[in-house]
């Protein structure tokens, strides 16, 4: 699968030659590449960036974009487009962050399985997700960094793994459902260090931007999530959830029902929302099974089912899938619910799309074309409708495995060779209790 991925990556270097542009889904504005990272850089230099632009990223964005970057291009009037022409220090931090990232994925699954780890590390590092957080020069892509090294096999420190999981909540706030997933292996400890860590970070970018309060995050957070609208298909083409299908499908903004037709909307609204509540309860009913048995489900499932959750639960974007694959992909091929959630993720990492129905073609200028007029030909693609339900089916096939193990850790009465965890509730009937791994013997007087 990690050659398949291959040869898509050289499907879309052919389509930049030639035509001048990344193919579907890569991010359909070919002129606005890198400028997640501009745009947000620009604010950085601007204490306008909560009132204004009304941003819901913690100041830590701020204060790293401050320093990675060219100051001057910020403050002396160059206009948005020749940001990137300016700094260009900019520029090789994002293909910086991007090749580290490939090491440092690739050192994780040589650690965990040698033999599968040159497709997984393709997958993860270089597969959809990622070439798009590259594309879009997304923030997550430092936040990928350091979310691998708290939660994955490279650092032993437990200090050093707060410090790393503080820094990720900062970055995207939804991963406090990582940590906070911890609690249900009672890692009462971790979680309060790594909260710990996220509050101490907090604090001190907050001193030094001078501004994002938490009253100030969680009403951009709230006002983005209550607000948001797709008013056209192609801000809807390479999401994670059906919320912006469910919000074309009731009419806001473009008329998709021109192109689908009205039935297929009217399925759409009973089918997409059932989907995604299948995900959250199947994860909730794994997270009751975590918390009986603790000890039979390792530590990155935990944080998988915490990030999973959050991730269809709100859209944040496609390149938020990179942590979904991260995850899933430690796990073993083994049984029949890993190898299909691994499948999956293989499938959700191929940078290509098929086009069912095109929208007519755009003119634009190209920045990786060199600032070229290129015409764009881009449409409604499969993955739009595909790509949420697959998220789900990694959820679901992910969640049925930790059921499944726990309930034959039940079955075989795994919890009496526990005595660590005596003081538990039996919580079951027929259970028995811990017993001593070493009994006291009586000795005869």
């Amino acid at each position: 699968m990690g050659l398949f991925v291959l040869l898509l990556i050289g499907r879309a270097m052919l389509s930049l030659y030639f035509n001048g542009y990344m193919p579907q889904p890569f991010f359909y504005e070919v002129h606005d590449t890198y400028m997640d990272w501009f745009n947000t850089a620009y604010w950085a230099h601007d204490p306008g960036m909560y009132d204004n632009w009304a941003t819901i990223y913690p100041p830590l964005s701020f204060v790293v974009l401050r320093i990675v970057g060219i100051g001057k291009c910020y403050t002396s009037g160059v206009d948005s487009p020749d940001l990137r022409l300016c700094d260009w220090v900019g520029i090789a931090a994002i293909h910086g962050l991007f090749i580290l990232n490939i090491i440092l994925t690739a050192l994780v699954f040589k650690k965990i399985d040698r033999r599968t780890a040159m497709p997984r590390a393709i997958a993860v590092s270089a597969g959809m997700p990622m070439l798009y957080a590259v594309d879009r020069g997304n923030i997550i892509l430092l936040c990928y960094t350091v979310f691998l090294l708290a939660f994955g096999p490279l650092v032993r420190s437990a200090r050093i793994r707060w410090f790393c999981a503080g820094l990720a909540v900062n970055f995207k706030v939804y991963l406090i459902a990582a940590i906070l997933a911890q609690l249900l292996r009672r890692r009462w400890l971790w979680v309060e260090g790594a909260l710990i860590a996220v509050i101490l970070i907090y604090v001190a970018t907050f001193a030094i931007i001078g501004a994002g309060t938490p009253g100030e995050i969680i009403f951009n957070i709230t006002s983005y999530a209550t607000n948001f609208v797709s008013g056209n298909i192609l801000d809807v083409w390479y999401s994670v959830t059906y919320q912006p299908l469910i919000n074309l499908f009731q009419g806001m903004g473009f008329p998709i029902n021109i192109f689908l037709g009205s039935r297929v909307a009217d399925v759409g609204l009973v089918v997409f929302p059932a989907v995604t509540r299948l995900g959250q309860l199947s994860i909730a009913l794994a997270a009751v099974a975590t918390w009986l048995r603790p000890e039979v489900v390792p530590v990155h499932r935990t944080v998988f089912l915490g990030t999973a959750l959050a991730l269809i639960s709100s859209e944040a974007g496609g390149y938020t899938q990179i942590m979904i694959l991260l995850l899933v992909m430690m796990e073993p091929w083994r049984g029949v619910a890993r190898p299909v959630a691994i499948i999956t993720c293989y499938v959700l990492a191929l940078p290509g799309d098929i086009i069912v129905s095109y929208v007519p073609p755009m003119v634009r200028e190209s920045f990786l074309a060199g600032g070229a007029r290129v015409e764009v030909n881009l449409g409604v693609g499969l993955g739009m409708f595909l790509r949420p339900a697959l998220l789900v089916l990694v959820s679901v096939s992910l969640s049925a495995a930790t059921i499944a193990d726990v309930w034959r850790d039940i079955k075989a009465q795994g919890w009496k060779n526990r005595w660590r965890y005596r003081r538990d509730w039996p919580l079951l009937p027929g259970v028995t209790r811990p017993e001593r791994p070493y009994p006291e013997q009586v000795t005869k007087s």
